[in-house]
């Protein structure tokens, strides 16, 4: 009799010393998913915060390259920021110039000239004469006719100014206003925005 008690109990311990055993296995398990669960949340906070930067990169980098000019999309080269002005008064002169020197510029790269012109007197036609010379004395040039009294832009495209073989070395741009092309003696033309165009 004796030894069966002992038996049992020692069965009885036995099962306690088990269940002990799979008590702290259970709880050790549920305290390292406890301890992973923030490092997880941690993670996935990191691979948010990788996403929006990257997405915001993205946007900018977007934004940045795609934005247009303000003003006019072609690549421009300004010859002459400021005003000129044509105050002409044929009583002994035949014409006047307003020449910009170019200095050999090179002009191949461009394909057009661009600039905004007006004059003073509603009533007077005057007509212009636009003219390019190259370092090779080739000189064109074309007439603008009519040039109105409110500012108004005009693009010549150099085809147009068919004498000029060579742009590579351009010495000067005149503009004229010639006596027998004007119907007064008198009158004043401005010109601004000289420039390039490609």
């Amino acid at each position: 009799m004796f030894c069966a008690i002992t038996q049992q109990m020692d069965k009885k311990d036995i099962y306690e010393h088990l269940a002990n055993i799979y008590l702290d296995a259970s709880s050790s398990k549920k305290n390292k998913k406890k301890i992973r669960k923030p490092s997880g949340i941690k993670n996935l906070s990191l691979i948010g915060l990788a996403l929006v930067l990257m997405l915001s990169f993205f946007f900018v980098a977007k934004t940045h390259y795609s934005r247009k000019p303000l003003r006019d999309t072609q690549v421009a080269l300004v010859l002459y920021p400021d005003v000129l002005k044509i105050n002409f008064d044929f009583d002994p002169a035949k014409k006047e110039i307003c020449s910009i020197n170019l200095n050999g510029l090179n002009l191949t790269r461009y394909n057009a000239l661009g600039f905004s012109i007006k004059k003073d007197d509603p009533k007077n036609n005057v007509s212009l004469r636009v003219e390019l010379t190259n370092s090779f004395k080739e000189t064109a040039f074309i007439y603008l006719k009519e040039i109105p009294s409110k500012w108004n832009e005009y693009k010549i495209i150099f085809s147009e100014f068919k004498a000029i073989s060579d742009w590579s070395e351009m010495s000067n741009l005149s503009f004229i206003v010639e006596e027998w092309n004007t119907a007064e003696k008198k009158d004043v033309v401005y010109i601004e925005d000289v420039k390039v165009l490609q």
